[in-house]
């Protein structure tokens, strides 16, 4: 069920590039939720490749009414998750997906073509 609007469809992957349908510009890493999209700041948190994704990475996802969650690990995977995260989706009972980047983008883009409230931290680099 879909409680702030459809979640945003990822057109284009690349190195270093995330485009977003009605977007005008790219993303590097980006935050996607049931009704928008912006660009992912490690610097608000304080994420980096290790420890990795953080519960406050997530927090606005849920926030914005994401019951499904892509975690992307970046094209190489070397971005973490930490397991408070995964601890605290899974305490929520949301379900989550933790993939390299270009997997995490065709899994993301079924959830949302199936028309659930899917939300996603896409990382385009390492």
């Amino acid at each position: 069920m879909r409680t702030n609007g459809e979640s945003p469809h990822i057109t284009h992957i690349s190195w270093g590039c995330l485009e977003i349908e009605g977007r005008d510009r790219p993303f590097k890493d980006a935050k996607l939720y049931p009704g928008g999209a912006r660009q992912w700041d490690w610097n608000e948190t304080g994420t980096s490749h290790d420890p990795g994704i953080q519960p406050a990475d997530v927090e606005e996802l849920l926030e914005h009414g994401a019951s499904v969650v892509v975690l992307s690990r970046g094209m190489n995977k070397r971005l973490k998750v930490k397991p408070e995260t995964l601890d605290m989706l899974d305490e929520a009972d949301v379900e989550t997906h933790v993939l390299q980047t270009e997997q995490a983008v065709q899994r993301y883009n079924e959830l949302q073509e199936a028309q659930e409230s899917v939300g996603g931290l896409f990382h385009s680099t390492c």
